[in-house]
C-alpha cells in the first residue's frame, strides 16, 4: 500500500482487466500466450493480480507508486531471494506500457501458501521464530547501494499525520488511549545506527503459510533501507500477545526499538482506518485489530519492558 489517494487510470473491471492481461502476454511475452488468466482475490490497494497458467502471476500497478516500484523489484528482489530463508516473489519477464494499461507491468514466479488467519493461527510460536529469522536475515543482507525504504522516516516524522487520524477516528476508535499510546512511542530514543534492508510492510496479506509455518514473504513495494524498529509492526499484525516475547527475544530487540515498532504499528494501521474503514473491509479489520492490540499492551504495561 502507498497512498489511500491514488486510483487507478486504466478500467478496474476484473473481466476486462483479464482480457487486456491476455493481450498484454500475447503481445510481449508469446511464449505464455494461450495460457490461462484468472484473477486473484486480495484486498491489496496497489496491484491487481492474475495467475496465470500454474506456474506465474501477472501484477497489474494500480497507482503511480506501485509502478514506480518495478525498477527496485527487478533489480533487488533476485539478488535478495538466495539470502533469504522463505521463498519471495521472482521477477520472470517485466512488461512496458500499452493500450489501455499507461505503466510497466510484471509477471512473477507463483508462490503457494495461504495469508494467516490472525487470531486462529495453527503455531503461533513456530511462526514467530519463522518470522524472526526472516526478518534478521533480511537486516543482515549487505545494505551498500540500497534504495531508501517507503517508511524510511524517523517515526516523529509521522506525529502530524498520525494525529491527524486520531482526530477523525474520534468515536471509532478508543482516541485517548491511542493518543496515550502514541505519545509514549515518541518519547523512545530514536535509531542511531545504520540504516539495515526492511520489508516494510509486514502485514498479514504480504505474507504466505503452509501448514502454519512462514513459507512466502510477498509485496516489496516499500522495500528498502530504514531503521530495524519498522519491521516489528508483525509482532501486532499477525502474532497473538503470547507469542510477541519469543518473536522478540530471537530479535533480541531493546526497549526503544520494541517502542518504535509498536508505535509504526499503531501509525500505519490508524492511517489505514482512517482511508479505508468505508471501503476495505479486509484492511480496516486488520487495522482495528492492530490498534486493539496495541492498546491491549499499553493498558497492561508490555510496551517498554522486555520479557
Amino acid at each position: 500500500m502507498h497512498t489511500a489517494a491514488s486510483q487507478p487510470s486504466h478500467d478496474t473491471d476484473p473481466a476486462t482487466r483479464a482480457a487486456l492481461v491476455r493481450r498484454l502476454v500475447a503481445a510481449q511475452f508469446p511464449r505464455w500466450a494461450g495460457l490461462p488468466v484468472v484473477r486473484v482475490g486480495t484486498a491489496g490497494t496497489a496491484n491487481a493480480m492474475y495467475r496465470l497458467g500454474e506456474d506465474m502471476v501477472v501484477r497489474l500497478p494500480l497507482t503511480a507508486g506501485a509502478a514506480d516500484d518495478i525498477e527496485k523489484e527487478h533489480r533487488w528482489l533476485p539478488r535478495l531471494a538466495p539470502l533469504l530463508p522463505v521463498a519471495i516473489p521472482v521477477p520472470l519477464g517485466r512488461g512496458t506500457p500499452d493500450e489501455g494499461l499507461p505503466r510497466p507491468w510484471s509477471v512473477y514466479r507463483w508462490l503457494d501458501g495461504e495469508p494467516p488467519a490472525v487470531g486462529h493461527l495453527a503455531e503461533p510460536g513456530a511462526l514467530a521464530e519463522d518470522l524472526a529469522e526472516f526478518v534478521t536475515a533480511l537486516r543482515d543482507i549487505d545494505p551498500a547501494d540500497g534504495p531508501p525504504s517507503y517508511r524510511a522516516e524517523h517515526l516523529a516524522i509521522r506525529d502530524a499525520v498520525t494525529r491527524a487520524a486520531l482526530a477523525e477516528l474520534r468515536g471509532v476508535v478508543d482516541t485517548d488511549a491511542a493518543t496515550d499510546a502514541w505519545d509514549a512511542a515518541l518519547l523512545a530514543p530514536t535509531w542511531s545506527g545504520p540504516p539495515v534492508w526492511i520489508h516494510a510492510d509486514l502485514q498479514p496479506g504480504n505474507m504466505l503459510l503452509a501448514e502454519g509455518r512462514l513459507s512466502a514473504v510477498i509485496d516489496f513495494g516499500c522495500l528498502g533501507l530504514g531503521e530495524p524498529a519498522v519491521d516489528l509492526i508483525v509482532a501486532w499484525y499477525v502474532l497473538p500477545a503470547a507469542a510477541r516475547a519469543a518473536f522478540r527475544a530471537r530479535l533480541d530487540a531493546d526497549d526503544a526499538t520494541w517502542a518504535r515498532g509498536r508505535g509504526w504499528a499503531l501509525s500505519i494501521a490508524l492511517l489505514e482506518l482512517q482511508a479505508y474503514r468505508d471501503s476495505n473491509p479486509v484492511m480496516s479489520t486488520h487495522a482495528r485489530h492492530v490498534i486493539h492490540e496495541v492498546l491491549a499492551d499499553q493498558a497492561h504495561g508490555t510496551g517498554s519492558a522486555r520479557g
